[in-house]
């Protein structure tokens, strides 16, 4: 596997960055999380007036083959046909996000099991047409495994030769709650029941289905529960290759928005690698997705945003955006107390 360089940032600079925020014209801490936000962005850039610029967000998109066992209610079709409909530049949820926010967006073929044209626009990075069904073998190969980890690293490279040092992942893969379930148990240690959910929609006899599915894939699994053999026994092209992209992005001191239950249990295993990334992240929102909260517990996390969405797409951490770009302008746009003419008032 590819290795990163990904050191926590240096501490020296906190000190500062404090003392900036609590000068500012405001009552000392009365802008709440945006000063934590400010702090961290601070750190991540070294900076005390830290800067966005060029925001992009990268869609990782695949097939899985546990669609097989019927744990989504969305046939896989669906898969391709929102991709095109992604890079048609409207009508869908992340376009809209994108567009209003300023976000560049580039969707990935990590894994589809569809041929698309070749002027589709998107980014042909196929490992394999879909997942193997983990109820009976392994997702995938070691040598996938570490061929989507490079690629979605590579994926992030090019993006910061743009300038960009802010970005979002998103995910499509019809089924690819499933393997978050299993990422989430075995990683996370939170008993199976727990981290399933309806996903696109299952009602109460599907979810209990999708739960005895995986339940058998875990009875079924020998492996050794490390980060690595549960990411290839269980994952999804579309997943391991957004975990690259995220060990990647933190490597380049990015800050990171994570979007809801899919890219949450990609940070998770990520920071199974390389714990330091955790530095590096912005949690958007708390999904409807059952487990969410209990996965975000777990990492002590600290969504911005629960606004009952759970769509994917990576549209809880574009929506999170502007909160963090306010935390930005506070810092660089707010008078001091002494460049004010403001007497300290608390």
């Amino acid at each position: 596997m590819e290795h990163f360089r990904i050191h926590a940032p240096e501490e020296e600079i906190k000190e500062a960055l404090q003392h900036k925020i609590d000068n500012l014209v405001k009552p000392k801490g009365s802008l709440g999380r945006l000063e934590e936000l400010a702090v961290r962005a601070g750190l991540i850039q070294q900076t005390l007036s830290p800067v966005l610029t060029k925001p992009h967000h990268i869609i990782f998109a695949g097939d899985h083959g546990i669609t097989e066992e019927h744990v989504s209610v969305s046939p896989k079709e669906v898969t391709w046909q929102q991709c095109l409909h992604f890079l048609k530049g409207c009508g869908g949820g992340i376009n809209f996000l994108c567009r209003q926010h300023g976000f560049t967006l580039q969707v990935v073929d990590a894994g589809v099991d569809y041929d698309f044209p070749p002027d589709s626009g998107i980014i042909d990075l196929k490992v394999r047409k879909g997942t193997r069904n983990f109820v009976h073998e392994a997702a995938m190969t070691a040598g996938e495994m570490d061929l989507c980890i490079a690629r979605g690293a590579a994926v992030v490279r090019k993006v910061s030769y743009t300038g960009c040092n802010v970005i979002g992942f998103g995910e499509m893969g019809i089924g690819n709650t499933s393997p978050s379930s299993l990422w989430m148990t075995c990683l996370a240690q939170i008993p199976l029941l727990q981290c399933v959910g309806a996903g696109a929609g299952l009602n109460r006899e599907g979810k209990y289905h999708k739960y005895r599915v995986l339940e058998r894939a875990l009875d079924n699994y020998s492996g050794d529960c490390s980060a690595e053999d549960v990411m290839r026994c269980f994952g999804g092209y579309e997943m391991v290759m957004a975990v690259g992209a995220m060990l990647q992005a933190a490597a380049l001191r990015m800050i990171i928005l994570v979007d809801g239950f899919i890219m949450t249990n990609c940070i998770l295993a990520a920071s199974c690698l390389y714990p330091e990334i955790l530095s590096y992240a912005v949690f958007g929102h708390c999904s409807d997705e059952a487990g969410h909260f209990l996965l975000l517990e777990s990492l002590h996390a600290r969504p911005l945003l629960s606004l009952g969405m759970r769509l994917g797409e990576g549209t809880g951490a574009v929506c999170a955006y502007p909160i963090l770009d306010s935390a930005v302008r506070m810092m660089n746009e707010m008078n001091s107390f002494e460049g004010g003419n403001v007497t300290k008032y608390f």
